[in-house]
């Protein structure tokens, strides 16, 4: 196929281009840079379509980065750059003839809010707060697609495991000095996934035909922060004695610690499970020995 992608060169976006062009398949990437092969402006409404034509499916990975303190700029950044950029895709999808065969659209398991101890699958409510107030006008960027009969898949994304990004790469270099430990009380649920899995999935849904809607882009068996954390300083051969007070988040994040750090969500695959695809990594040590040594 032929594959537009946003946000190729994030996270995300830098593993799975190199990926979907060694499958055989050519990549357009879409960006306001001067290495993208599209170029657009979600905020403007802006994008160049007729660049577009051929183009088979869409990979909607962008989003502005949520790891920093939420100022009000901030907060309207988080939720524009991805309310707009969803709608725009997925009207220039509709628009097309012919139209692209599939959206894969990133979400995340911020939908589900502070859940605590209760297993979400791609059943449970959604949540209340801000974070999942912006992952349901997020989700719902995409009608457009849906309208128009394009199958749209919604990957809400856990924590994504790579030590050279993301929440990962934050939390090893201080692991590896020794000063680690678990965040907050360490009773909140983290659902995570392997960089090779998060890669796999979007694979998995660009493919299978039944797959649309609400699919948990998560690993089957998340765990709690003080779980992962123990892990984590095992992985790396060493203590997890320093632990991380609420008290000290809030301070310093504010609305950003309690929505993220802080926030419980036991999350589960149940979709994709159904649907047949197989981790690569299913259980945590594996995946985080992976990432460390990727």
């Amino acid at each position: 196929m032929r594959i537009g992608v946003t946000g190729a060169s994030g996270l995300l976006g830098t593993a799975l281009v190199p990926a979907l062009r060694g499958a055989g398949h050519a990549v357009t990437r879409i960006g306001r840079g001067p290495d993208s092969d599209v170029r657009w402006n979600p905020a403007a409404g802006q994008m160049d379509a007729a660049a577009c034509e051929g183009i088979d499916a869409f990979v909607h990975l962008a989003g502005a980065n949520i790891g920093q303190r939420w100022t009000s700029g901030h907060r309207r950044e988080i939720r524009d750059s991805r309310v707009a950029g969803t709608t725009l895709i997925a009207r220039t999808a509709a628009a097309m003839a012919p139209q692209p065969r599939v959206l894969v659209s990133a979400s995340a398991v911020g939908i589900y809010g502070n859940a605590a101890d209760a297993v979400c699958d791609e059943s449970a409510p959604a949540g209340h707060d801000y974070l999942a107030e912006v992952c349901q006008a997020w989700e719902s960027g995409a009608d457009a697609a849906r309208t128009a009969g394009i199958r749209t898949v919604h990957l809400r994304f856990g924590v994504l495991l790579s030590r050279h990004g993301g929440a990962l790469g934050k939390m090893l270099p201080v692991f590896r000095l020794g000063a680690g430990g678990r965040v907050g009380d360490g009773r909140q649920w983290m659902s995570w996934l392997s960089m090779d899995d998060a890669v796999a999935i979007v694979r998995f849904a660009l493919d299978s035909e039944a797959l649309s809607g609400a699919v948990n882009a998560t690993a089957p068996s998340p765990v709690t922060n003080t779980e992962f954390t123990a892990t984590l300083a095992r992985v790396v051969h060493r203590p997890a004695l320093f632990p991380v007070p609420a008290l000290a988040l809030n301070l310093a994040f504010g609305e950003m610690a309690q929505a993220t750090l802080l926030a419980s969500q036991r999350v589960v695959p149940r979709r994709l499970l159904s649907a047949g695809y197989v981790f690569r990594h299913a259980t945590l040590e594996p995946a985080l020995r992976a990432a460390v040594n990727e």
